[in-house]
Formats: C-alpha cells, structure tokens, sequence
C-alpha cells in the first residue's frame, strides 16, 4: 500500500492543480467569447476548454446504439442526384479505448462512488461487450456536462428505447445521486414518420427525451409554455370557459364547431419529424426539427443563456440558439458535421455570422493542418482528408467513406459537364502521384480532378498536371476564364484563402440570376 500512495497523491495533486487552471483560463474565455464551435472529440473538449459551472442548458442526441451507421446526403444537380458519405458509425465494441476509460472511471477521483458503482455493476450484469462500451462512454461524458453546468441549469437527453432505460440510470447516478433531480421524460410524437408495417411490432413514432437539473433546490430556469390546441365548443361550454357560447358563431353568423385555446404544455410533444422534402432538410440522417429545439431551449433558458450541444451533428441545437438570441457552444468530432453547421448558420445569417463564432480544433495553420493529418486514432484517420476536402469545397463534396481500397478517390464533386474528383496526400508526394491521378480521372470519365497537398509540389509534378489541359466549356456556356482539368492544391494556398474554382451548379445558378437580365452572352464569372 505504501508504494501506491505516492502514485495515488500525485494524480489527485495533477489533477487538483489541472482543474484550477483550467477554471482560470476557460472561465476567462466563456465570459468574453459569445458562441464556440469545437472540432474533436466532446470530452476531451469537455476537460480542457469548458470551464466548471458555465453552461446554463445542455441538450444532446448522442448515438443510441443502434449499431447503425449514418450517412449525410447531399443533393446535386449532376449525373447522381443523391449521393451518401458517411457521417457517424453509431456501433461500440469493447477494445482498449473502453478498456482505459472504465479504468479511468475506478481510479480518477472526478468521477464519485455512485457513478462508479452503477457502471460496475452494468459490467457485471452485461459484460465486456458493445453495450458497455457505449455505457462506459456516455458516463463520462455526462458526468463532464454536470461538472459544467450551472447549479440553476437543465440537462435534455435525447435517446430511443435502444439504451434509453439504462441512460436513465446512468443519469440518476451522476444527477440524483448530487442533489440533483429528474423532471421528466418527454416523448416526442412525430406521427409523420413512414413505417415498415410488415414487421411483428406496432410502429414505432416517438423518441425520448430525459430532462434533468443539476440542483433540484437552486431555483433552476423553467419557463412554463403554451401551446395552441384546437376543441369543440361543446367541450369548451363545459369547462364553462367564460365567453364560449357568445363565440359560438363567427362574424358571418356561420356556426363554430371547434375552436383554438391556449393550454398548459404537457410533456407528450406532437412534433412531426422533417421529410426528405423538408426545407430545413440538410441531409443529415439524425437531424431534428427545429422547432423541438427551440421548445426545450425556450423552457429552460433565458436570453443571453448559455446553450452547450456536444454531440451538434448537423447543428440544429445551435441554429435554435441563434435565432433566440442565446450564446451556444457547439461540439462535433467528425469535420463534415462542423462545415455542414458553418454552411447552415451562413446560409441562414449571412456570412458575417462566422465572425462572430470562435472556431476551435480546425487547423488554422500549416502546423495544425499537419497535427491533424498525422493523428494516430483510428477515428480521426480520414478527418484530414475530410477537412482538406469540405473546406477547399464548402461542403459540396461529398467524402468517399468505402471500406478498402478507395480506388485512389478521396471524394467527389459535380459541376456542370461532369464530376470532379479529389485525391488528398499529407506525406511525401511526386510526378507519380500526379500520373497515377490523372490515369484516376480517364478510367473515371471525370471531367477534372483535384489533388490537395501537404507538401509543396515539385516542378515536374505542376508539368504533368499542365499537360492535362483546361476544363473545357461546359453545355450552352462560355467560361470567361481558363480552369485547369487536373489542379495541385497546397494545404498552405488554402489556409491563404484558396477555394473551388470550378463550375458547381450552385455559383451557375447565383452568377445567372445575377447577370443573365444584363448579359445576351452566356458567361459566367465564379466567386
């Protein structure tokens, strides 16, 4: 036992010592920045960027465990109108990475006894399998979000019957268990939902939604909501509502046989899911209606508040935020999701809004460009490819997520005349890669191809590309400049601003309804 002690008093001093500069740092930075958006992994950006009790509300829809992976769709004009990149993988097995966390969870004095317990006890009951794994994960992270939320704040967790009944333990371990209190399930009722009737089960349309706070006695925020329900005036009269009968019949005289009130919102909300038609529709599978965001954030916070997503995926909980003028904190650790979420706020706010986001975890320079690429978690070993890719594109490629051998393709694009292909490369390069490349483009029958680079290209490789020639016009159109069919791409040009210079439909479209009344000549300037 001696010879553990000093072990045991040196990790408790760390991370005493690692807490208290993180306040001092993170706190200091919550209080001047309005909205963050993170690229990485939520708890490691939990532990080190979010300061204790700064977060006034925090809604999640982790993964459920469905062992499911989710795709991002993204709608084009080209020869494939909808393409699939993956987004997530939502399946857990048991490996070292839970192995350590569990590990983590007996020995770090953060984590207190009835948290540990229960997960010990899920180990005995289920095992070292998939399920725990993704138990062991969820643990950490909500005790990191009760570490940051404030004694008056509200935590919303989003699940389905997958977990849904051992999250809730889980939640009671890291919320009842420290005077915290369980307020509700909500279900959400989407009765739009397309179903499947030929299986043995009654359809499934609704999801669930458990809603916490941190200090049942601190005063925590609530604001009780209305909604707007239709009745008969039958029922009406009987409650005896003053002025029922008198309203019976509208100003033409014509009988009212039902009519609108005002009722106390309950915790059963009728909300339909988005349609593949939907115009918040952003392809993204697990993507939620706004207007359930904006119920759960106008319930428990204020304006001013600050609202935390750390599993943002497509960025909705943000999106509500903004738009009801609170500060958000958003995490995601797959690229795709972050540029999707900084298209949709430009989209809806302008582009000015990226100015006023912090943006964290994003390479900014050709140093973190290259951390990036050389990560060694299996997770993250495609996200350079991915980031390199979505930001030189603005999130309109797509990323060639396919097991195996890629075929020498990292993503694809489509632009007027054709696709274009991406290839990304962040270790040594040469007039081989640009052969091999351009060999890639003709057996594809792609009309150009982009090679992006770490490194800077050397002078026969920006020869070979050359010879490949110019993009030529495309069907009924004049560019007004020559385009490389095969262009070299430096991580450094794109960190100096360098973007797509290519004909994607999108630009056409805006360049047209821009000049087309001024112009007789079809020409198109790209921005």
């Amino acid at each position: 036992m001696t010879g553990q002690f000093p072990i045991t008093f040196l990790m408790l001093t760390n991370f005493i010592c690692s807490k208290y500069f993180l306040f001092c740092e993170t706190q200091y930075n919550t209080e001047r920045m309005s909205s963050q958006l993170f690229y990485g992994d939520n708890l490691e950006v939990l532990q080190k960027y979010i300061a204790d009790e700064s977060v006034d509300l925090c809604y999640v829809d982790p993964p459920f465990n469905s062992q499911r992976n989710y795709n991002q769709i993204y709608t084009n004009t080209g020869h494939d109108d909808i393409a699939q990149s993956q987004a997530f993988v939502d399946t857990w097995t048991w490996g070292i990475s839970a192995e350590i966390q569990l590990d983590e969870l007996r020995k770090n004095p953060f984590y207190h006894s009835e948290l540990v317990e229960t997960v010990l006890g899920f180990e005995r009951i289920l095992g070292k399998g998939s399920l725990l794994s993704y138990l062991v994960n969820m643990a950490v992270r909500f005790a990191e979000i009760w570490r940051v939320l404030k004694p008056t704040g509200s935590f919303y967790v989003h699940c389905d019957p997958t977990a849904s009944h051992y999250l809730k333990i889980l939640l009671d371990a890291v919320f009842c268990a420290r005077g915290g209190d369980f307020r509700n399930e909500i279900i959400w009722h989407y009765y739009n939902k397309m179903h499947d009737y030929r299986k043995k089960m009654f359809p499934r349309a609704s999801d669930t939604i458990l809603f916490y706070v941190k200090d049942a006695d601190s005063g925590f925020v609530f604001n009780q909501l209305k909604e707007q329900r239709e009745q008969s005036v039958r029922q009406l009269a009987r409650k005896k509502i003053d002025g029922v009968m008198k309203n019976a019949r509208d100003e033409n005289g014509k009988l009212i046989y039902r009519m609108s009130t005002d009722k106390t919102m309950d915790n059963v909300w009728t909300i339909p899911c988005l349609q593949p038609a939907a115009k918040e529709r952003l392809g993204y599978s697990t993507q939620k209606p706004l207007a359930l965001l904006e119920r759960i954030i106008k319930a428990s916070s204020n304006e001013g508040d600050v609202v935390l997503d750390a599993f943002c995926g497509c960025g909705t909980t943000v999106d509500a935020a903004q738009s009801l003028k609170r500060k958000w904190i958003g995490i995601d650790i797959t690229y795709q999701a972050v540029s999707l979420i900084l298209k949709r706020l430009k989209d809806r706010y302008g582009k000015k809004i990226i100015n006023k986001i912090t943006l964290s975890g994003i390479p900014k320079d050709l140093e973190s460009a290259s951390a990036l690429a050389h990560k060694q978690d299996d997770r993250l070993r495609k996200e350079f490819e991915k980031w390199a890719i979505l930001t030189y594109t603005d999130n309109q490629a797509k990323i060639n997520d396919k097991k195996g051998a890629d075929k020498g393709i990292d993503g694809i694009a489509y632009i007027l005349g054709g696709t274009v292909l991406f290839s990304v490369k962040s270790g040594h390069v040469s007039v081989k890669d640009i052969r091999d490349f351009a060999r890639v483009i003709e057996r594809e029958n792609a009309a150009a191809g982009v090679f992006i680079t770490l490194e800077e290209p050397t002078k026969p490789m920006l020869q070979e590309a050359a010879v490949f020639g110019n993009l030529p016009d495309p069907p009924g159109l004049k560019l007004t400049k020559k385009i490389p069919k095969l262009q070299i791409v430096t991580i450094q040009e794109m960190m100096d601003g360098a973007v797509m210079d290519l004909p994607v439909p999108e630009a056409v479209v805006k360049s047209a309804a821009k000049n087309g009344t001024k112009n007789k000549n079809p020409e198109m300037n790209f921005d």
